[in-house]
């Protein structure tokens, strides 16, 4: 794992700040805004993983590090770790076509995963409705709001390069919790299965998807739950 600290052409240093997934309280807009005028960072660049790039000199790097830690942010990582979530503005303050708390959950999984070994890069993302904002079909673990209490997941997704690709369901309406034991599953099974610094989308191609199935009783439940609400909503529909 390799901290995402570049040395750029012009001699400047690119430090990466990651918040959580992109959501930043006033409290860090005024401590950043104090931290790099200390260390005449100039501008920043807000990434597309909802990152923050801060060009420095080299000897401002480690005090910027510490800063930006002590107010909340982390540095990236990359190189055979869990990336940074990316997720979306679902949930009903922020989003009128959330379906589900995508947010909530992104920053819920990053707090948890965020920097985990990893056979490669391993980059996650979360949607609030099927438009998809975050690319999660582009992921190696997508996660799609399908209603307030369900969730689709996709994985094996890949957005950079020439050839993206999507990914596969894996599994369907799916509860809160199930999200984080699928995830487990399938970060267990792609550090035991993967050859070498292999992507993800490269092991299931060569294993194939059912290895990566998760074991069909952890999600029993979601399934039990939805046919007794669907029975509910039936019985009703007869009262009336």
């Amino acid at each position: 794992m390799g901290t995402a600290i570049f040395k750029q052409k012009n001699a400047l240093y690119a430090l990466v700040a990651v918040a959580s997934c992109g959501l930043i309280s006033a409290e860090q807009l005024d401590g950043l805004n104090r931290l790099v005028q200390a260390a005449n960072v100039n501008v920043l660049k807000m990434t597309a993983r909802q990152t923050l790039i801060l060009l420095a000199e080299e000897d401002e790097i480690a005090n910027l590090t510490a800063g930006l830690e002590r107010i909340g942010f982390k540095i990236g990582v990359f190189n055979n770790a869990v990336r940074n979530v990316k997720a979306c503005s679902g949930n009903d303050d922020l989003c009128p076509r959330a379906v589900g708390d995508a947010l909530g959950l992104g920053i819920a999984i990053q707090e948890k995963y965020y920097g985990q070994q990893a056979p490669h890069d391993f980059k996650i993302a979360a949607a609030g409705c099927s438009r998809g904002c975050t690319d999660p079909l582009c992921a190696d673990f997508g996660v799609m709001c399908k209603n307030s209490g369900s969730f689709d997941i996709y994985i094996g997704g890949k957005g950079s390069g020439r050839k993206p690709l999507h990914g596969q369901m894996l599994v369907s309406g799916v509860s809160y919790d199930q999200v984080f034991a699928s995830l487990e599953f399938v970060l267990d099974r792609y550090r035991e299965l993967a050859s070498g610094k292999e992507r993800l989308h490269h092991t299931i191609e060569r294993v194939g998807m059912d290895k990566f199935a998760p074991p069909l009783g952890s999600h029993e439940a979601a399934a039990a739950v939805d046919e007794d609400f669907l029975n509910m909503l039936n019985s009703e529909g007869a009262v009336k």
